[in-house]
């Protein structure tokens, strides 16, 4: 029996499809350094944690479809401390970002109808597009220039009669760069001028260095009926597996439309949002000594990458990744074979190749994503990986 045409048009993850040799090479008793995923390590906040423990429910029920009122209430004045007036009526709980995400493709799009963004781009947006049937239209960024994102021109070239959104992700995953107010000024003036929607994914909002300046689409004059910001728990408490993240949005015809599908699924995770809920509480001090303990990793890791000859690595201004330029003929299959071939002082490192946050084929073909998700020492030892891996493979294949 066949499958159906939908699911062999989805790639695995760049991210997880090499954790078979991963875990291989574990269970020779090797370290591996995970570089590879943005599961992050600091610790979720004490009072996420004990709002577990602390529990007084009798059952554990179905919550509301849209997720509970007072974590909407929550959510609504943590929007607003940046500026951002939504009511907790025009905010959805989802199970994570990534049901947000395929919830609103869902929602605003028809199969055939194409979506707007830059690539690299995050892979599982490829995976939710494929799902609902919609072609996602890239617009090339460029490591020379930090993945910096191109110019309303640009992006207007690329506005067909199908075109019904452009998503952003600002601070950028993979890239980490950060969009300015003139870049999505720049973007907004195409959302008006032919009436798209935008999708801004804003999970790494408080994850920015060196002082920029953050700028959401929560911002943006005259499109408030056009943007609905996705959003998520997972990075900003330390809280991925909780599967905890919203929509808020201004559009009442497309809140109607997600709660459809929110009915049909019955419920956002009851405990997950118990936790989130809570984690509120551990307030701005919680949240500036992660971004100082990141910042310190990001300077860590790219210092010590352009240690390597010839590698070529951007200096993020957000989120928690890198993206890295390697003196290797296949990023792929130099990813598998320091897993599967490599060994150094006993460890190896495992990253994700780039060409699966790639839309264009042969795209990416030399590029890593590094996530620095790893205590300083250890990233200083996984770049030592690195580097001998490297030398290693290049002189294996005379490169």
């Amino acid at each position: 029996m066949d499958l159906s045409e939908r699911i062999e048009g989805i790639g695995y993850s760049p991210i997880r499809k090499l954790s078979p040799l991963a875990d291989k090479a574990k269970s020779e008793g090797l370290r591996v350094y995970h570089l590879n995923i943005g599961q992050p390590d600091t610790r979720t906040p004490r009072c996420g944690l004990d709002s577990l423990k602390d529990i007084d429910r009798t059952v554990l029920e179905y919550s509301p479809s849209e997720g509970f009122l007072s974590l909407r209430r929550r959510l609504s004045e943590y929007y607003a401390v940046y500026g951002m007036a939504y009511s907790p009526e025009e905010i959805i709980v989802t199970t994570g970002a990534s049901e947000a995400l395929l919830f609103l493709f869902l929602t605003c799009l028809d199969p055939g109808d194409e979506i707007i963004t830059v690539e690299p781009t995050y892979a599982n947006y490829l995976s939710f597009a494929a799902a609902a049937g919609v072609k996602v239209v890239p617009v090339a960024t460029d490591i020379a220039d930090g993945f910096a994102l191109p110019s309303p021109e640009v992006f207007e070239r690329h506005v067909t009669d199908r075109t019904k959104a452009i998503l952003v992700s600002s601070p950028n995953n993979p890239s980490g760069c950060l969009y300015s107010a003139e870049e999505m000024e720049g973007i907004a003036e195409i959302v008006r001028r032919h009436g798209l929607y935008l999708f801004s994914d804003e999970v790494y909002r408080e994850f920015i260095y060196g002082g920029a300046g953050y700028v959401s689409a929560g911002h943006l004059k005259g499109i408030d009926e056009n943007v609905v910001i996705v959003d998520s728990f997972s990075k900003r408490f330390s809280e991925c597996g909780i599967r905890v993240g919203c929509i808020a949005t201004k559009n009442a015809a497309v809140r109607g439309g997600m709660m459809k599908l929110c009915q049909a699924r019955l419920s956002p995770p009851l405990l997950g949002q118990i936790v989130a809920e809570a984690s509120f509480d551990a307030g701005e001090e919680y949240i500036a000594g992660v971004i100082r303990e990141y910042e310190h990793r990001r300077d860590v890791l790219v210092e010590g990458l352009r240690q390597i000859p010839g590698v070529t690595v951007p200096k993020p201004k957000g989120a928690f990744y890198v993206m890295a330029e390697l003196p290797v003929d296949d990023a792929d299959r130099f990813c598998a074979w320091c897993l599967s071939d490599f060994e150094y002082e006993g460890a190896t490192v495992m990253m994700a190749p780039a060409s699966g946050f790639y839309v264009t084929p042969g795209l990416g073909r030399s590029q890593v994503r590094m996530a620095y998700v790893l205590n300083a020492d250890d990233l200083r030892s996984a770049v030592s990986v690195l580097s001998a891996a490297i030398s290693a493979y290049r002189c294996l294949n005379r490169l």
